[in-house]
This record gives structure tokens, C-alpha cells and sequence, in this order.
């Protein structure tokens, strides 16, 4: 049998402090939130960027 299709969302990771959209991935549904530190060009620095459905 074949497999079903994964039920993928799109999602945009916000920084913490200027509110800018500078990552976009696509992960499973469900789950908790996600929290990484990543960098943010505007501040040139790595900042917490929380995940925000599109």
C-alpha cells in the first residue's frame, strides 16, 4: 500500500524584539510552539523568534 501524504503547515518565525517575519519553514502539525534563536539582519545580533501560522 502506499503511504499517505504528511500533512505539512507552513509557518513563520517572528523575532521577539522587532516583529519581523525573517524565517519561513514547513513542520508537521500539531506540537508545541516553536522557540529558536536565530539572527535577525536588522539588529545584526541572534535574537528568540517564535512560531506564527501564516
Amino acid at each position: 500500500m502506499a503511504k499517505g501524504k504528511r500533512k505539512l503547515e507552513v509557518i513563520h518565525l517572528v523575532c521577539q524584539e522587532t516583529g519581523d517575519q525573517n524565517y519561513t519553514l514547513r513542520k508537521k502539525s500539531g506540537g508545541e510552539k516553536l522557540k529558536v534563536k536565530k539572527y535577525s539582519p536588522r539588529l545584526r545580533k541572534h535574537t528568540l523568534h517564535l512560531e506564527k501560522k501564516k
